[in-house]
C-alpha cells in the first residue's frame, strides 16, 4: 500500500531545485514512476514528497546536436522507439527500445528514470555504451556532463548528487559503414544478458577498423570491453561472420550471482553471446543474412 505523499509538479528545472533544497531527502523526482512507485507499494523507499519533472521544459525532448543526439530525460521508451531522429541516426537504440519490458512500462517508462534507477538488468545502460553516452545534470550551481561508463557506479547507485536532475543523455552515432547487434537472453522479463556489438570496417571493407562491445545485466553494472575491442582490430568480417575468428573471453568480465543465475552461468553465456553477436554485426557489415533466431532470445 502507498503512503501519503505530496505531489509537486513543477514547469522549470529552477522550481524543481527549489523543491529539491526545501524538502531534502524528503523528495523523490518521479517522471514514469515504473520503478519508484513499485518500490514504494513495498516500502522500500518512503518519500513524503513526489517532484514530476514531466511538465519541466526541454525534459521530453529528443534533438540533434551536430552529429549527437540528445534524449531528454522525461522521454518515454516508445518515444524513443517512434523517434524519426534516433532511427535514422542510432537505427538499433530505436529497436532496442522497441524490446523494453512490456508494453506498459515502454509507454510510461523514461531514459532518465532507466538510467537513474540503475537497475544491473537494464537494457539502455547497455546499449548506451557502444554510444558513447554522456549524461548531463543541472542543478542550480550550474550544469555538467558524465560519461555513463562513470554514472552507473553499481546496483542502484549512480554518481547523481542529491541537488542534480539528470536532463538528458547524448549518444554519438556510429559512422556510416559501421553496423551493430543487441542481443538479450532472458525467461523473465528482465534479461539475464545483454550484449551489444558493432563493427566499423575499413576501407577495403573485409577487415575492422573499429570494434565496441558492451555487456550487461551479468554484474553489478553494465561494462564496456575495451581490451577486447582492442584484440578484434584487423579481424577478417567474413571469419567473423562465419564464427571462425576467436572468440572474445569472459576473463576479466565481473559476473555475480542472483535469482537469475550463478556467476559461472553467466559467465559461459557471455562467452556464447558476444561470439554470437559478433558474429551478427560483422554479417550485417559485409551484407549477409543470418539466422538470428534463438528461443527466449530477443536479437536486434
Amino acid at each position: 500500500m502507498l503512503r501519503p505523499f505530496d505531489l509537486e509538479r513543477p514547469a522549470s528545472l529552477a522550481e524543481v531545485g527549489a523543491l529539491l533544497r526545501e524538502h531534502g531527502d524528503a523528495a523523490a523526482l518521479y517522471a514514469g514512476g515504473t520503478e519508484l512507485l513499485l518500490l514504494m507499494k513495498e516500502g522500500f523507499v518512503r518519500p513524503r514528497v513526489l517532484v514530476d519533472v514531466k511538465r519541466v521544459s526541454g525534459l521530453a525532448d529528443i534533438a540533434v546536436v551536430g552529429v549527437n543526439v540528445e534524449i531528454g530525460a522525461a522521454v518515454s521508451h516508445r518515444a524513443v522507439e517512434r523517434s524519426a531522429a534516433v532511427r535514422e541516426r542510432c537505427p538499433l537504440v530505436a529497436g532496442v527500445a522497441r524490446h523494453v519490458a512490456n508494453a506498459r512500462v515502454r509507454a510510461v517508462g523514461t531514459v532518465g528514470g532507466n538510467l537513474a534507477f540503475a537497475d544491473p538488468h537494464s537494457d539502455l545502460a547497455t546499449l548506451f555504451l557502444v554510444f558513447e553516452a554522456e549524461v548531463a545534470f543541472w542543478s542550480s550551481a550550474g550544469h555538467r556532463r558524465l560519461p555513463l561508463a562513470d554514472f552507473v557506479r553499481g546496483p542502484y547507485e549512480t554518481a547523481r548528487r542529491a541537488d542534480e536532475v539528470l536532463t538528458s543523455v547524448r549518444l554519438t552515432p556510429w559512422p556510416a559503414r559501421a553496423a551493430g547487434a543487441y542481443l538479450k537472453f532472458g525467461i523473465h522479463e528482465r534479461p539475464t544478458l545483454g550484449v551489444a556489438a558493432a563493427v566499423v570496417p575499413d576501407a577495403g571493407g573485409t577487415r575492422v577498423a573499429e570494434a565496441r562491445l558492451a555487456i550487461g545485466c551479468i554484474g553489478p553494472r553494465p561494462e564496456r570491453l575495451t581490451a577486447h575491442e582492442a584484440r578484434l582490430r584487423g579481424a577478417d568480417l567474413a571469419d567473423l561472420a562465419a564464427g571462425r575468428a576467436d572468440a572474445p573471453s569472459p576473463d576479466g568480465i565481473d559476473a555475480m550471482a542472483d535469482l537469475h543465475g550463478s556467476a559461472e552461468y553467466k559467465l559461459e553465456m557471455a562467452r556464447v553471446f558476444l561470439r554470437r553477436a559478433l558474429r551478427i554485426a560483422a554479417a550485417r557489415a559485409i551484407g549477409q543474412a543470418i539466422d538470428a533466431r534463438h528461443a527466449h532470445t530477443v536479437v536486434v
